[in-house]
């Protein structure tokens, strides 16, 4: 399930947007990661002929099963790699920018090694995912 980091992004903003607002258009997205409208026309394209969401009558844009995997494990590391940044003393605007770079290239296996780690000594960061 290898994917471009852009493509990453994407799908983890249309499941943010989704959650916050219901409903995800083009416009959204665009406003969210401060894109050019064509720029996310063209990704919305290669999304959806790649089968990694799905774009109804009214132009809303849905995550497929495979889409909203990707997207729910991205945010889930972006959440948790923020928030343990932040705990260790990281201003937060740094930790969520690092934490958007680290998130493309942690292995699952790195990743769920620290989680771990992180489980056994400072749990509350996990509760604030």
């Amino acid at each position: 399930m290898k994917i471009q980091k852009s493509a990453e992004d994407y799908l983890e903003s249309i499941l943010v947007i989704q959650r916050r607002n219901g409903y995800v258009h083009a416009v959204d997205i665009a406003n969210e990661l401060e894109f050019s409208k064509p720029s996310v026309s063209i990704a919305m394209k290669n999304l959806r002929e790649n089968g990694y969401i799905a774009v109804n009558e009214n132009n809303e844009i849905t995550l497929t099963k495979k889409g909203r995997e990707i997207a729910e494990t991205i945010y889930e590391r972006h959440t948790f790699l923020t928030n343990w940044l932040k705990a260790l003393g990281v201003d937060s605007k740094i930790a969520a920018e690092d934490a958007c770079r680290l998130e493309h290239v942690i292995s699952a296996e790195s990743f769920a090694a620290i989680k771990k780690h992180v489980q056994s000594h400072i749990p509350e960061i996990l509760e604030k995912e």
